[in-house]
């Protein structure tokens, strides 16, 4: 934690979380997943509740809190890669999008656990 953080802006895990949620707004725009609006719904809302816990979290300028929604932000991030494997399994993307998202959000669910850590360390 090099860098002093002042807003949720400055958290690489918000900008990370910005990023896979509009990457999966994208791909709801297309192909079947378009038109499957429950789906859709669902999967839009798991990947947007993602950043909108870690800002959330981070607005209350307080570790315990702060760790509670990013506890809430990492079982997002869970039922997110629960969708992708549906996905993946009713041909609603190809493989090559399947890596690119779970990897995305592997990668997140890390970052968030070594800030859960660290946090952890000052309450």
């Amino acid at each position: 934690m090099g860098q002093k953080i002042e807003n949720f802006e400055d958290l690489d895990i918000w900008k990370l979380s910005i990023k896979l949620a509009s990457d999966i707004f994208k791909l709801s725009q297309k192909g079947k997943l378009e038109k499957d609006f429950g789906t859709k719904d669902q999967i839009r809302r798991a990947s947007l509740s993602v950043s909108s816990n870690i800002a959330e979290g981070f607005e209350y300028n307080n570790n315990k809190q702060f760790l509670r929604f990013l506890n809430y932000a990492k079982g997002s991030l869970g039922e997110l890669r629960s969708q992708i494997y549906l996905l993946r399994e009713v041909d609603y993307i190809d493989e090559q999008e399947f890596q690119d998202l779970t990897n995305q959000s592997l990668n997140l669910i890390k970052k968030v656990k070594s800030l859960m850590n660290y946090l952890n360390t000052k309450i």
